[in-house]
């Protein structure tokens, strides 16, 4: 760490030892990214398949391939099945298994519960499970991965084309500003739910459904702090002077006017990607969002609301959202002290 501050200019090493001196900031950026990271290998972590496996004397590794269950003694050439009793018997007379911790994957359904679904926390379910015998922790934590991958992902394409119309509308003005002024009014004050549940009658909701369909209305966050900044910057000394010698508008705008531009817009990335969390766990649990059966969290809260009797489902669904909220507003508004050059570190 210390050799990369060595590197760094003197106005970015301010930035980083005002965002160090933020130690909420710091360690919320520290507990997301852990998290994150661990959730990316969530197939290591939760699954009904075993890590590796040995089966007379050859090895296997299930969590990244389809082995057919006649590979292990079975009858049926279809993917093996490591939850079945006869199975499992099998491969412990002529081998071994190694699972993973949690030993149940998103959509694993308990058949030997041996309870009604849901069911409370135990060793076994250490969330408990929900109504339809789903491990509650494994469905967590991928529902937590889905969530921040869609989160990133609007964020930075928004982000894209938000900056580029911005400073389009900033850097030319006059009539082009003027029209695209009027046109995000307009675009601002669509339904944007009715929207929404005009396409998922039309087109089966999805991943990329859902990101095409927020990304329509997101971009428009950054456009007027990156408008007010080319507007700004564009009649400035150095501006006019790299015009003068022949710089095309582009290499105006890409070199001398965007990377100001993009200091103030950072600010603004760590609530606009908890504004994306919000957004995807809104529509699940409206039944808007993500396709039946994925891991959500919000429809691990909507299964809360559906299950009084059920506590542990909507406090984790409660505690999950509130957690990821908090971290990424602490660490927007660490990058926002960071970034305001009125501070300096202490």
């Amino acid at each position: 760490m210390s050799s990369l501050t060595a590197r760094l200019s003197a106005i970015n090493r301010r930035r980083w030892n005002n965002f160090r001196a933020n130690g909420r900031g710091y360690w919320s950026l520290w507990i997301i990214a852990v998290l994150f990271i661990i959730a990316l290998f969530a197939e290591f972590i939760a699954n009904d398949r075993p890590l590796v496996m040995s089966f007379k004397g050859d090895l296997y590794f299930p969590v990244l391939v389809d082995y057919p269950e006649t590979t292990f003694g079975g009858a049926f050439e279809t993917p093996a099945d490591y939850t079945d009793n006869f199975l499992r018997g099998a491969i412990a007379k002529d081998g071994w298994m190694v699972e993973p911790l949690i030993p149940f994957s998103f959509d694993t359904i308990d058949f030997n519960l041996g309870r009604p679904a849901p069911s409370a926390p135990d060793r076994k379910h250490w969330l408990g499970t929900d109504n339809q015998g789903r491990d509650v922790l494994a469905r967590l934590i991928y529902g937590f991965r889905i969530s921040m991958l869609f989160a990133m992902a609007l964020t930075i394409v928004s982000s894209i084309v938000g900056v580029a119309a911005g400073a389009v509308q900033g850097y030319f003005g006059g009539k082009i500003d003027l029209f695209f002024q009027r046109f995000i009014e307009i675009w601002g004050g669509l339904p944007q739910l009715f929207i929404l549940i005009i396409v998922s009658s039309i087109i089966a909701p999805g991943f990329w459904t859902l990101l095409l369909v927020l990304l329509l209305f997101s971009w428009t966050s950054l456009v007027s702090v990156v408008r007010a900044e080319f507007l700004r910057a564009r009649n400035l000394d150095y501006v006019r002077a790299a015009k003068a010698l022949g710089m095309s508008d582009v290499g105006v705008m890409a070199k001398h006017i965007l990377p100001n531009a993009v200091v103030a817009t950072v600010t603004f990335l760590p609530f606009i990607l908890s504004g994306a969390v919000v957004a995807l766990t809104s529509l699940d649990f409206l039944g808007l969002g993500m396709p039946p059966g994925s891991a959500s969290l919000g429809e691990l809260l909507r299964q809360g609301k559906e299950n009084l009797q059920a506590p542990w489902l909507g406090f984790t669904g409660f505690f999950a959202i509130a957690g990821m909220l908090t971290l990424l507003v602490f660490v927007g508004e660490a990058v926002r002290d960071a970034l305001d050059p009125r501070k300096t570190f202490a």
